[in-house]
């Protein structure tokens, strides 16, 4: 019998009420094995994880019993899709149902999770929660967690539904945050993409419309200048076309089998009155699909993904604001065990590994093996010898959740870059069915999260998730020029390109793995002798403008190469306006 895996978080809705698209949710990872008994409480052990965030004397802490909890705590229906970055919430959880000794047993919780794939059933459900809690308090809640970058349009959907109820009833994104797609969701496409990204024009991309992983190539052609054809129906030789699949187990399906189909050529938006077959040559997916085209055909490599655009794909969860408000206590007891389970999770392999053992009896698919295994991500060769990255999540702890929610020391709110970058870009895309989005401050609750943090800096002391980056980009996964005004013949920024750099720096955030160029070009007027620190000085300017708002220093380089990488034609006005730039690079 074939299973249809779904990713928590890669959705993709067009509610009837809003025709709003959704997306975003994953799944996939990870299965333990048998491991040794857990240490009592109290006993010291050193780390032994590869991505440990706990160092020194930590505590091994018992594993949960496999019995069911009786503690008569809040009851709690939560609803996710199946997918790795949850792992500390089965680590919290122990089990399906709350089980004794688990962190959720000890905040006096009894949760139950539900795998729920449909998206639309998730959102039905919710608002059918919301009615009922309205006229009984004692109505067990509703929790739904779905992946981040397809909030947008999904909460400003949900909350058209559950206007009748009134403003306290809304729905709320509560920062019960368990980690990120690390890897796992991904643009594959041949070599030559990584190698020119204009060999993409006049392509075709499998992916389910609208999802998380067309995200990732909506953002990945933005930043290399590309332009995607938001018409599924249509063939364009100068953009990015887009095959529409069923699921993400389809898209790599059509390139499996070698999947054609006949599309009206259109130019400049208008159509031609002529015909071409189009065929798939790339696909955006997340695992088991990469696997499928790993092993099944092979020939494509990873042109982006998540843990490039690190900062993408935190899951998050829905409440309604009024059971939330009048359970602070308790989204807070959540937030406190998931940051202690993500610690855990992150510093021992026997958490680990109990996590994917839950992982398997709450999806009832695959076993613990399977999803520790791409929980951790692999890499391996194809059918045809390549070498491809497979799988790969991350849980946080308390630090992790603080970064994302700008709570961190760095003061930079990684979660708004991402809902505002993908909600514009939906809007860009597709402004019959989104015209608008709700705002973040509207969307986000961080008050619980700033509560914890507050009274419990004790849990503080796991290490946040770092990327390391590299002394200089060796490897370019997008290049893109842009007409930064300074003031003539200095470095200066003319206040007019703020606006410009703030989009830049959101851009850098949510591609958070990846390494930061800034380069500086001029036109051939005058010489080497001013042009080569010209350029460098504005291209530190940029730098400078960048580390500012709050990206680290070792993330961004600068250079300035003068007049000696024209882009156009140096005898015309046009073409010496086009060299005058900045090339903003993402690498690694």
């Amino acid at each position: 019998m074939s299973v249809k895996l779904k990713p928590a978080g890669k959705l993709f809705i067009i509610a009837a009420v809003v025709a709003a698209a959704i997306f975003s949710v994953r799944w996939y990872q990870s299965r333990p094995k048998e491991v040794s008994q857990s240490v009592d409480l109290g006993e010291v052990t050193l780390p032994d994880a590869p991505d440990a965030s706990l160092s020194g004397n930590a505590v091994l802490l018992p594993l949960p019993s496999s019995d069911n909890a009786v503690n008569g705590g809040t009851k709690i229906i939560w609803q996710r899709m199946a997918w790795n970055s949850q792992f500390s919430g089965m680590y919290a959880n122990g089990g399906v149902q709350t089980t004794k000794n688990s962190l959720f047993d000890k905040a006096h919780l009894d949760v139950t999770y539900v795998r729920q794939d449909d998206c639309n059933r998730q959102m039905a459900d919710l608002v059918k929660f919301a009615n009922e809690y309205k006229s009984n308090p004692n109505t067990p809640a509703v929790l739904i967690t779905f992946m981040g970058d397809g909030m947008p349009a999904f909460m400003t959907s949900l909350s058209k539904e559950l206007e009748p109820l009134g403003p306290e009833y809304q729905p709320i994104i509560i920062p019960v945050t368990h980690g990120k797609s690390y890897g796992e969701d991904q643009v594959m496409a041949p070599a030559s993409w990584k190698q020119d990204p204009k060999n993409a024009l006049g392509k075709c991309v499998a992916g389910v419309l609208r999802d998380g992983d067309i995200n990732i190539l909506l953002k990945w052609a933005g930043d290399n200048g590309l332009k995607v054809n938001p018409d599924e129906t249509t063939y364009d030789a100068d953009a990015i076309n887009i095959i529409a699949a069923n699921d993400f187990l389809d898209a790599p399906n059509k390139y499996i089998t070698g999947y054609s189909e006949k599309r009206k050529i259109v130019r400049n938006g208008k159509t031609t009155g002529s015909d071409t077959t189009v065929n798939v040559d790339g696909v955006a997916t997340w695992t088991p699909g990469d696997v499928n085209i790993a092993t099944k055909k092979g020939g494509l490599v990873t042109i982006a993904n998540t843990k490039q655009y690190a900062s993408q794909m935190p899951n998050q969860t829905i409440a309604i604001k009024k059971w939330a408000y009048d359970h602070r206590t308790d989204v807070e007891n959540m937030i406190i065990a998931l940051a202690q389970a993500g610690d855990q999770v992150r510093s021992f392999n026997e958490a680990k590994a109990f996590a994917a053992k839950v992982s398997a009896q709450v999806y009832q698919e695959k076993d613990a093996d399977y999803w520790l295994k791409y929980y951790n991500g692999i890499v391996e060769k194809d059918i045809q010898g390549q070498q491809v990255n497979l799988g790969g999540s991350m849980v946080f702890n308390l630090s992790d959740m603080a970064n994302t929610y700008g709570l961190g020391e760095d003061k930079v709110d990684r979660y708004k870059a991402v809902y505002n970058t993908f909600g514009n870009l939906m809007v860009k895309m597709y402004p019959s069915l989104i015209p608008t989005f709700m705002p973040y401050e509207k969307a986000v609750d961080k008050s619980f999260l700033f509560s914890v943090i507050s009274n419990h800096p004790d849990l503080m002391q796991g290490k946040a998730i770092e990327t390391k980056y590299a002394d200089q980009i060796t490897a370019t996964v997008s290049s893109k020029s842009y007409s930064i005004e300074f003031e003539t013949g200095s470095a200066n920024i003319k206040p007019a390109s703020y606006r410009l750099l703030d989009e830049i720096f959101e851009s850098a955030v949510v591609a958070e793995g990846l390494k930061i160029g800034v380069y500086g070009h001029t036109d051939n007027s005058g010489n080497d002798v001013t042009n080569i620190p010209l350029s460098e000085k504005r291209a530190n300017a940029v730098k400078a403008y960048l580390q500012k708002k709050g990206l680290p220093v070792n993330r961004v380089e600068a250079k300035g190469f003068g007049s000696a990488k024209p882009i156009a034609d140096n005898s015309t006005e046009t073409g010496r306006s086009k060299n005058r730039r900045v090339e903003i690079v993402l690498g690694e």
